[in-house]
């Protein structure tokens, strides 16, 4: 008989604390982890798509309306284990968020969900996918990518180039890239060293994994559905009602 290995990935950091600015007037009185597609709430998506792959443990960070958040968190039954990283006093931004949650994350690398990051699934579970694909000799970010072209709700310029390898580069200004952040990431914790204290962006660890030739990506198996705005709340519960009912 022998051991089963441990997880490559046992921690995980849920952003669920902005505002939700461009949801409204949805989110003037539910925050917008909470806003359902089908009948379930975008931050259970998140939490059970972690549990499914085999991540034991999750910090979730709260701001905005955080009394319904935690309430809400503390009903929840079934893994992962949430303990709540609490930015009520200040909104930290992605980058911030998480590195005042470091303590609770520890030294190992973890992966980093967007709360609203939202798709339907193709064959393979794409956290699964995501976690089987981490390399640390090679990675110092992974990130899942969706495609610019097929997301649904999605008609920015794109984000990313891949080369044949999965490397990342940034999208040049004026030209279009067919890689989009489908908001979801595994990292170094030691990526942080030396960043800002309070707010800023995980957008910072992006570029300094990047000139080190460090960042890499991971084209998400499915359909990623951009969840930005009431009308493509709408759009994006269709899909999921329609797919549901194929055969």
């Amino acid at each position: 008989m022998t051991d089963t290995p441990p997880p490559a990935v046992t921690r995980a950091f849920v952003l669920a604390a902005g505002l939700g600015k461009r949801m409204r007037p949805i989110t003037a009185t539910t925050p917008k982890p909470l806003v359902e597609v089908a009948g379930k709430s975008l931050v259970d998506y998140a939490l059970d798509r972690i549990a499914e792959a085999g991540i034991p443990e999750t910090v979730v960070n709260v701001h905005y309306l955080a009394d319904l958040m935690e309430a809400h968190l503390v009903r929840r039954r079934g893994g992962p284990a949430i303990t709540i990283s609490d930015e009520r006093d200040k909104l930290l931004e992605t980058g911030g968020g998480v590195k005042k949650a470091l303590p609770l994350l520890g030294t190992a690398p973890f992966m980093v969900l967007n709360s609203d990051s939202f798709w339907l699934e193709g064959p393979q579970p794409n956290l699964r996918r995501l976690v089987a694909a981490w390399d640390p000799e090679r990675m110092d970010m992974l990130l899942l990518l969706a495609s610019a072209a097929t997301s649904l709700g999605y008609d920015g310029p794109g984000d990313f180039n891949m080369d044949k390898e999965g490397r990342l580069t940034r999208r040049a200004e004026r030209e279009v890239s067919p890689f989009v952040y489908a908001g979801v990431a595994i990292l170094k914790p030691e990526l942080f060293a030396d960043t800002p204290e309070g707010s800023f962006s995980l957008n910072l660890l992006f570029d300094r994994a990047i000139e080190a030739d460090r960042l890499f990506g991971l084209r998400l198996d499915g359909q990623w559905l951009h969840v930005g705005t009431p009308e493509a709340l709408r759009d994006a519960e269709e899909r999921v009602k329609a797919s549901a009912a194929q055969p």
